[in-house]
């Protein structure tokens, strides 16, 4: 009773039950499922459960590219067999989460290790069913300890882990779509709720009522986002009308798991699709802090030098997983905030402090503004800020510096950036064409790049704002960087700052320039970024795929 009338406070449907559906086998010769684009190690842990007893199944999102043609980035496994039971199947398994136990079947070692993804079927439970708490997963952890189904106040599950049969299962998966099972020896798909038909006419639909499903875990919310935008999908009217009232519960998930679902968006393929389809649901602004400092008001990208700069940014993250290559979100995520990076630089600078000190207190008040506390910041911080403490270093180009800079393990990250920031037009194009030119030319083309350096600086040459025409500052033979290409940048290294007397040369750039005023005018030419071998002589560049170590 007590719980009804919270519920009735909160505005939350009462008794909205999730129906079960029924279970359909879907033959090979109807659903046509390509056995060439399966995963022998997924294959293999499906096999190596039945043989000992026990039902598995290719589940969830593999199931559903593997239906649409595609290639799956992941295989993940279902089962009746307990994480113990899974875990005692094979050598390097491991149970891992408290809200939802599951277990990692690792094979392989090192950068090329895999790892399959195995759940345990679970029951379908209604919210009255689970004990609740007031706090979070932060706040109520005595609370929490030696529960296995709990919710919050606002309904939102905490703990899921009771166990019950696949048809329950299927249930409690969020789209129909996602809610599909493959037997790989058998060639056999169990659909309980229709999934196969709305792949095929390209719809996300909800499995049960949509508001109940949204408050028992917001994050379906951007889970509808990341797969319109990905596979080109309509999300359905009844599934699509409780996203906009249900968004303010987002603000009661974990950090961490916010950054991870952005990540997801902006990171594995269709970033820009992304931003559009949050823009189309509302979510555009005032879900992510990141995105905050990136989007305009009406939750686009604006027509200004950053906006650019950033859209270029996304369109190659987009490019290099489709080409099957790494990114790594440092590079991303750097490439999003060096516009409000800049303006507080220059804000710092304006009121009195030195470029470097005002750079890096610039940096912090970023992390600390729009990343906040997240698993794993101490790593991505280190790499975003030697990215931007690179770039003042490269404005200079004199004496032993530039040879130092070209040595640095993430100059190649650096210099992409910079790269960038030239193709926006946000700097002179001749610029980053010098650094490109002397990473990879001989130590004779190093002395007459650096003597072309010092007599332009003396004449009062272009620094760090684009002039018009965008003209050249050397006629040495043009190189590129390395094929490792790609404005992905890298994740290993150590922080590199501005030491060893190094200081920066030029100031931040006027705010004001991004917006195309006072002067900043876009290059006539518009200089193309291009990957060619190392060539001779060039110390300075990188084998392939050196810069670029982030999961795509």
């Amino acid at each position: 009773m007590i719980k009804k009338l919270i519920n009735k406070l909160l505005g939350k449907p009462e008794g909205t039950a999730t129906p079960l559906g029924k279970r359909v086998e879907i033959a090979a010769e109807e659903h046509r499922i390509d056995p060439a684009l399966l995963d022998e190690r997924g294959v293999k842990v499906v096999k190596g459960l039945t043989d000992a007893g026990f039902e598995a199944y290719i589940v969830g999102g593999a199931v559903r590219d593997l239906l649409l043609g595609r290639r799956p980035k992941d295989f993940d496994v279902a089962t009746d067999a307990t994480p113990e039971q899974v875990k005692n199947q094979f050598r390097r398994a491991f149970i891992i989460g408290r809200r939802f136990r599951i277990v990692h079947v690792v094979y392989g070692r090192g950068r090329e290790h895999e790892v399959i993804e195995v759940s345990t079927f679970r029951a379908l439970l209604k919210e009255d069913d689970a004990e609740q708490v007031q706090g979070n997963e932060k706040t109520s952890k005595g609370a929490l300890e030696g529960k296995s189904h709990v919710v919050d106040a606002s309904g939102r599950v905490l703990r899921d882990n009771v166990w019950g049969p696949q048809i329950e299962d299927a249930a409690r998966r969020d789209f129909t779509v996602n809610a599909m099972y493959y037997d790989p020896q058998r060639q056999l798909v169990v659909d309980y709720h229709g999934g196969l038909a709305d792949a095929r006419k390209k719809v996300l639909r909800m499995i049960g009522d949509p508001e109940t499903r949204y408050r028992e875990d917001p994050v379906r919310i951007l889970r509808a986002v990341r797969f319109a935008a990905k596979l080109g999908f309509t999300i359905e009217p009844k599934s699509r009308a409780p996203i906009a009232g249900m968004a303010p519960l987002l603000a009661n998930v974990p950090l961490s798991r916010m950054f991870d679902e952005m990540i997801k968006l902006l990171q594995t393929g269709h970033a820009l699709a992304s931003i559009e389809e949050l823009r189309k649901q509302g979510l555009a602004r005032g879900v992510f802090p990141i995105l905050d400092a990136v989007l305009d008001k009406d939750g686009a990208l604006p027509d200004n030098v950053h906006g650019k700069f950033v859209r270029l940014a996304l369109e190659d993250t987009d490019k290099r997983v489709a080409e099957g290559r790494s990114v790594a979100p440092s590079f991303m995520l750097a490439c999003m905030l060096w516009g409000e990076v800049q303006q507080r630089w220059k804000r710092l600078v304006d009121g009195g402090d030195g470029p470097v000190p005002a750079l890096q207190q610039a940096i912090d008040l970023v992390f600390d503004a729009r990343v906040g506390d997240i698993s794993g910041r101490g790593k991505l911080a280190a790499d975003m800020r030697e990215i931007w403490m690179m770039q003042p270093r490269f404005e200079r180009r004199t004496g032993s510096g530039p040879h130092r800079l070209i040595e640095q393990p993430r100059y190649r990250a650096g210099f992409d950036f910079l790269a960038l920031r030239a193709e926006a037009g946000e700097i002179d194009p001749a610029l980053a064409d010098w650094w490109e030119d002397f990473a990879l030319g001989s130590e004779d083309d190093r002395r007459a790049l650096l003597d072309q350096a010092r007599e332009t600086q003396r004449q009062g040459g272009p620094r760090s704002r684009p002039k018009s025409g965008g003209g050249r500052v050397h006629s040495v033979p043009r190189g590129s960087v390395g094929s490792a290409g790609g404005s992905t940048g890298s994740s290993t290294g150590e922080v590199v700052g501005i030491v060893g007397g190094e200081s920066a040369a030029a100031l931040p750039i006027d705010p004001e320039a991004m917006d195309g005023e006072g002067g900043a005018a876009h290059p006539a030419k518009k200089r193309r970024r291009r990957r060619k071998p190392k060539a001779p002589g060039g110390a300075g560049a990188e084998p392939a795929d050196a810069a670029s170590t982030g999961d795509a």
